[in-house]
């Protein structure tokens, strides 16, 4: 089986757009929070001198490159969550190897458009302000019941004090349309936090419980993010992000796009 996290995006697994992402945020340490299931993601992300001869001898110089360029572009490290249980418990296995440094939690199936990231702004946040910081959009209605929503103040153009967030809350109980996107910077602090939190449903520890207590403490803010987000986490998500992202290639986004007007003319002509 194939994490999703490893489905390719175009030409690549989407996990590695993401790792990208961080990279070119700054970001020089990843850790991969992993399961039995997802060993693809060590071996993907690991030096391969087999291969590299094997392209080596073959000349195939521009695939030798990317291969030295994925295994070199961090420093990687990998930890195992023995068993599903919410993403505030995948944090929590990570502890040791974060010990007291903020750090940045990016999930797999949430891609940013590099034309306008969201990380470089977000570390910028932390620095002037400290405390969490939260990548935040704007939901339409028909999603606020699946993502975890905010309540906040303004403090700055792009910036907010988070002062509440609640996991998936009914349309009419919602404090806002403000949604947490795939990114988060989080201060160390949070494993006490989430140490605390009582398993909710299904046996799950909720990140999301342990930012509401850093907001409730005052050390929770937010970017008002106005780029694109890409959900890769559905057959038709990874298919539309694949799409968007080929049309912005020059060697396929020309082709692609005459294709699809051609398939969407004999369409009409049915």
């Amino acid at each position: 089986v194939v994490p999703k996290e490893m489905l390719p995006l175009v030409d690549k697994p989407t996990l590695q757009y993401i790792v990208e992402e961080a990279v070119a945020a700054g970001i020089e340490e990843i850790i991969f929070v992993t399961s039995r299931s997802k060993r693809s993601i060590e071996d993907h992300f690991d030096a391969f001198p087999e291969l590299e001869m094997v392209l080596e001898r073959k000349g195939k110089q521009k695939a030798l490159e990317e291969l030295r360029h994925v295994e070199s572009m961090a420093t990687y490290t990998s930890v195992r969550q023995p068993e599903p249980r919410g993403l505030g418990h995948a944090v929590l296995c990570a502890k040791e190897l974060v010990g007291d440094e903020p750090f940045v939690v990016m999930l797999g199936d949430d891609l940013v458009a590099p034309e306008r990231p969201c990380l470089p702004r977000m570390i910028e946040i932390h620095e002037q302000y400290g405390g969490s910081v939260l990548s935040l959009f704007k939901s339409p209605p028909e999603q606020i019941s699946s993502l975890g929503i905010v309540s906040v103040e303004d403090v700055g153009p792009d910036v907010v004090k988070v002062t509440h967030l609640v996991e998936k809350p009914a349309l009419e109980e919602a404090p806002s349309d403000l949604a947490v996107a795939g990114r988060y910077i989080l201060t160390a602090d949070i494993f006490g936090f989430l140490e605390k939190t009582p398993p909710g449903k299904g046996g799950e520890i909720q990140v999301t419980d342990a930012i509401e207590m850093q907001a409730q403490a005052g050390r929770c803010y937010g970017l008002r993010f106005t780029g694109i987000r890409y959900d890769t986490g559905t057959p038709l998500g990874l298919l539309t992000t694949s799409i968007a992202y080929a049309l912005k290639r020059p060697d396929l986004g020309p082709e692609l796009r005459k294709y699809m007007q051609q398939v969407l003319e004999e369409e009409q002509d049915v």
